[in-house]
């Protein structure tokens, strides 16, 4: 089951259960997780692997890699993640493009830095526009459920 498997790596990370601290185990776990579907493991993964640490050496590439599979199964939070990538790159079209999908999906910190992006006239107004109403429409989609 990913979901558990995900968890049970959450745990490692943490120490949390009476299991040991052991963020290489976490590692291992959520890779683990994310080749079975889960795309919160997909974005964990794909964050430790673009970032580094000490158990795992830096490879943005294969980050990106994993971050992008966990965004094309819908993930949010890795879809903001890739526009920060593009931004920090200097790539604004495609970094307001990954915003508005994920503010579509009620990614609240989308939608913000997209406000940000407009006040820098990095973003149209059309397109601050098109990520409010979406974000509008994600909020009003899971109040009605």
């Amino acid at each position: 089951d990913a979901e558990a498997i995900l968890h049970l790596g959450d745990f490692h990370l943490n120490g949390e259960l009476g299991l040991a601290k052991d963020k290489s185990r976490a590692i291992e776990l959520w890779t683990e997780a994310a080749e079975l579907g889960s795309t919160e493991a997909l974005f964990k993964t794909g964050l430790v692997h673009f970032d580094g640490c000490d158990e795992l050496a830096q490879d943005k590439a294969k980050g990106i890699t994993y971050l992008e599979s966990a965004a094309m199964e819908g993930n949010a939070i890795s879809r903001a993640k890739l526009g920060t990538i593009e931004a920090d790159g200097g790539n604004y079209d495609r970094a307001v493009r990954h915003l508005l999908i994920s503010a579509k999906l009620g990614h609240h910190g989308s939608l913000v830095a997209i406000k940000e992006m407009y006040a820098l006239n990095l973003a149209t107004k059309a397109q601050y526009a098109e990520g409010l109403k979406g974000y509008q429409d994600a909020v009003e989609e899971t109040k009605s459920h």
